[in-house]
């Protein structure tokens, strides 16, 4: 009976996790777009201004190299002049910044899987987490965000469901290995009786 009871217990309990874990990844998964777009917001707005930062150094390249800002760089950096010589580092230093930042911007265009992997791997953690202070929760409902919200909620049963499986089959085994051992009983001591202090063989206690 008591056995029956835990199982039950058990299986409501299962029941129970699994619908709400469900629907915590559906939420979830339907809110990672809305996140992405807000962190891909913020990255345009340090791209743009690493822009105007670069924009007086561009227009002095258009009007002495032909437009060409890396021989703009390369004729600072040649030069005797420490002043000179530490622009041309700030200025390739810009140019870097601004090239990595459209890099960015450009991978958080792709698909939304491409979005997610890329945060994943290359995300700038003080952005990111700039992005998540400010964020507002916006729950995607386009195809491609529902779909990704579904594949989360598929991905997290299955792993639930796995991990569910591999803890029932580790306490069946630690069960059954303690009922294949139980506890030996503790020897009592022996009762004498009222014989055990007769002799033995016919011989008799001498007064």
């Amino acid at each position: 009976m008591r056995t029956r009871t835990n199982g039950g217990t058990m299986v409501f309990l299962h029941g129970l996790l699994d619908r709400l874990l469900v629907v915590c990844a559906v939420v979830a998964g339907g809110l990672v777009p809305g996140f992405i777009a807000q962190y891909r917001q913020r990255l345009g707005g340090r791209l743009d201004q690493a822009r105007l930062d670069l924009e007086p150094w561009q227009r002095l390249a258009d009007q002495f190299h032909h437009g060409d800002i890396r021989t703009l760089i390369q004729y600072h950096l040649d030069s005797g002049d420490a002043k000179f010589h530490a622009e041309g580092a700030v200025i390739r230093s810009l140019l870097d910044t601004v090239h990595q930042l459209q890099s960015a911007v450009d991978a958080l265009h792709g698909s939304l899987v491409r979005q997610v992997g890329y945060l994943l791997l290359h995300a700038d953690p003080g952005l990111a987490r700039a992005t998540f202070n400010d964020w507002a929760p916006t729950f995607a409902l386009s195809a491609e965000g529902i779909v990704f919200a579904l594949a989360v909620a598929a991905v997290t049963w299955l792993v639930f469901q796995g991990a569910w499986r591999l803890a029932a089959l580790a306490g069946q085994g630690l069960a059954g290995r303690a009922s294949d051992s139980p506890d030996e009983p503790i020897p009592q001591p022996r009762r004498l009786s009222p014989g055990d202090g007769r002799p033995r063989n016919g011989s008799q206690w001498r007064r």
